[in-house]
């Protein structure tokens, strides 16, 4: 598992934070919310894209065997 990839989820994480909070404080939080929404989807994509890959590693090594 590569470091970028956890500095990159941590990136989302942050970013998804500021924009939460300067639109809440805008008064806007529809759009907040929907920020927040959408972090957490892309997260997720990365996350089950990894799991997918993890399980077609095991896969191909029982596979092996």
């Amino acid at each position: 598992m590569d470091i970028d990839l956890i500095f990159k989820i941590a990136g989302i994480g942050m970013v998804t934070a500021v924009l939460h909070t300067v639109l809440s404080k805008a008064g806007k939080e529809e759009y907040a919310y929907l920020t927040t929404l959408v972090g957490i989807i892309i997260v997720l994509g990365v996350v089950i894209n990894l799991v997918s890959k993890l399980f077609d590693n095991i896969k191909v090594l029982f596979r092996l065997y």
